[in-house]
């Protein structure tokens, strides 16, 4: 099982953005993707803040096309019990089917998408093997789906 890992500017752009700039993302409305990257990406909470930032994209081939995928069915729901706001989306919505030589992949990386690479802010980004480019072959599918936590969490305290 692989974890969502929020990049560090998303708390303030949920947050309407931060004091010198940033992009508000409101993850109801807004479109929201996902794209793969293969293992010379490598992500830096601290810095990286852009989708421009996410290097070494797959481009269009075998099954997956440059961009990535728009996820749907986007849901928050707050728990006052434990004070958590759960962020989710439908299951059913980021699936791709490997052909040809497959899909070679390492990360999915989760953005708001402007349209423009260079203002479409990071949301976060999961490492899908742990180490090393892995392959979904010919006729297979890789679907990304959430747990009973949803996409990700957030705690108010």
């Amino acid at each position: 099982m692989s974890t969502l890992q929020l990049y560090g500017l998303f708390g303030a752009n949920i947050a309407g953005g931060t004091a010198g700039g940033g992009t508000p993302i409101d993850y109801l409305t807004d479109t929201i993707k996902f794209s793969l990257h293969n293992t010379t990406y490598v992500p830096d909470i601290d810095v990286h803040d852009f989708f421009d930032d996410a290097t070494n994209e797959l481009t269009t081939a075998n099954g997956y096309t440059a961009g990535g995928i728009t996820i749907a069915g986007k849901t928050v729901v707050y728990t006052a019990g434990g004070n958590i706001n759960t962020f989710d989306m439908d299951d059913t919505t980021v699936i791709w089917t490997a052909s040809g030589a497959g899909i070679t992949f390492r990360y999915a990386v989760l953005r708001k998408d402007t349209g423009t690479a260079s203002t479409s802010p990071l949301i976060g980004y999961i490492d899908c093997t742990g180490a090393g480019n892995t392959t979904v072959t010919a006729g297979n599918t890789l679907t990304i789906t959430t747990g009973a936590s949803g996409l990700f969490t957030g705690t108010v305290t």
